[in-house]
């Protein structure tokens, strides 16, 4: 069975691209008679409003796109936590103590070698006891997660084709900050897996986050998901941004435009 999730962050008004990519998850699931389910990703507590869950509720619902069950990332710290151990417990999330000046120094540097800005690992040559003494001095570590650089990263993208990263030419990313907060990949990862989720369909500006996720899927030992990213739509500012207030669901119902229209515009839009 094909299941598809859209996970929108409520830190703002859904926009057009937002529910370009909810439509076409939703008419995927529908086409290969499988599962559409909603995600939504609050685990930035500081920026996460529920009157925003609320308008994502809405929005969908005045669009026809119903969701077939609903998870909350706020409610699910305790398997990021077990999960996260188990990335621990076999050395594929380790920590680090780098500043974010200290991080930007070395870009610099290596950028102005003509090398690409990757990170040099030197927090995995630390000993114990140096951890320990950080640790007891009140520092405490952001978290990564080690790349396997032995082999390329490829799958077959459902819109791009052939897609092939060589994983030695890309950093670890972060996954865990210094406060215990996470970031956007591995509890996407972690969801996925939990949910069953079978497709990935999202822009294109995650292409580069699917390289390392495809990693993160296999050190959990789970299958990996077909994935597929899409050109983004664009407005005069550029990127579509929630933050920017991007045209949302709201300017069109309030101009008396249909329902039905929009979904039969974004259904085709930016597609072949």
């Amino acid at each position: 069975m094909v299941i598809t999730r859209f996970a929108p962050s409520p830190t703002g008004h859904l926009h057009v691209g937002n529910i370009r990519t909810a439509l076409h998850n939703f008419l995927l699931a529908k086409q290969g008679g499988g599962r559409f389910l909603l995600r939504i990703d609050d685990t930035d507590a500081a920026r996460s409003r529920e009157e925003y869950v609320e308008g994502i509720r809405a929005d969908l619902a005045w669009l026809g796109i119903a969701a077939e069950g609903e998870e909350r990332q706020s409610a699910r710290f305790d398997l990021y936590e077990r999960e996260f151990e188990r990335l621990r417990a076999v050395d594929r999330v380790y920590p680090c103590w780098e500043s974010p000046q200290e991080l930007e120094l070395k870009r610099k540097v290596l950028l102005g070698r003509g090398l690409p800005p990757i990170y040099d690992r030197a927090a995995l040559s630390l000993s114990e006891a140096e951890k320990a003494a950080k640790i007891a001095g009140g520092e405490m570590p952001h978290w990564r997660f080690l790349l396997d650089r032995e082999e390329p990263i490829e799958w077959q993208d459902g819109v791009r084709g052939f897609q092939k990263f060589d994983p030695a030419q890309m950093s670890d990313p972060v996954v865990r900050r210094a406060d215990g907060s996470w970031l956007y990949m591995l509890p996407s990862v972690i969801d996925d897996v939990a949910m069953g989720v079978t497709d990935i369909l999202r822009g294109e500006d995650h292409v580069s986050n699917t390289a390392t996720q495809v990693q993160m899927f296999t050190a959990f030992g789970a299958p990996v998901p077909r994935f597929a990213h899409e050109a983004l739509l664009v407005g005069t500012e550029g990127k579509l941004s929630k933050r920017l207030g991007s045209l949302g669901a709201a300017h069109f119902r309030e101009a008396g435009i249909e329902a039905q229209a929009l979904v039969a515009l974004l259904a085709r839009l930016g597609t072949s």
